[in-house]
């Protein structure tokens, strides 16, 4: 399905999108809102139970480091999010720039030198050292148009823009007894 017109769910969107806009630039404290998530740990292995709002997804570690490979690892888990998080941005962007885009696949890989992850080696990093994202894209735009849309989809992928911008971090605990 290609766009500029022939997408009835981009019409919507934009038309969704329209007064959500409107009301954020006449109220930007409107547009701020906190996303959460909430996990508990396993007690009988070494996982975490992530509520995901629609199924309970087990994350534990990755075979590299141990793991059985049995539960999801949190480094696929970022890259999914990053592959979900570019492909609406990228859908989005090419609806309301009336890019004609029959297809498109998104991939992201990343690299781990898992020594850091294990202490073995203070000088590995802890965390991706690398990451690639590549879009595969079924259309017959010019070079030109492709190049704005792949800036644009950057620029507000809010995935991408997190990791490669470093938001503030903190850390906290709360100490409940055990009942």
């Amino acid at each position: 399905m290609a766009n500029g017109g022939a997408c009835d769910g981009c019409s919507r969107t934009e038309a969704t999108q329209a007064p959500l806009k409107d009301a954020y630039r006449e109220a930007p404290e409107k547009a701020v809102v906190t996303l959460r998530a909430k996990g508990s740990i396993d007690d009988q292995s070494v996982a975490c139970k992530v509520e995901t709002g629609r199924a309970l997804a087990i994350a534990g570690l990755h075979p590299a480091t141990g793991g059985s490979g049995l539960e999801l690892c949190s480094g696929d888990m970022l890259l999914e999010a990053l592959v979900a998080c570019a492909g609406v941005t990228l859908k989005a962007v090419a609806t309301a720039l009336e890019f004609r885009l029959a297809g498109a696949t998104i991939a992201a890989e990343g690299d781990l030198d898992f020594r850091g992850t294990l202490g073995v080696s203070k000088e590995a990093p802890v965390g991706f050292r690398a990451i690639r994202l590549n879009f595969d894209l079924e259309t017959d735009e010019p070079q030109e148009r492709i190049d704005t849309l792949l800036k644009l989809t950057e620029r507000y992928c809010v995935v991408f823009q997190t990791i490669n911008t470093k938001p503030e971090l903190s850390v906290g605990a709360s100490k409940i007894d055990p009942a």
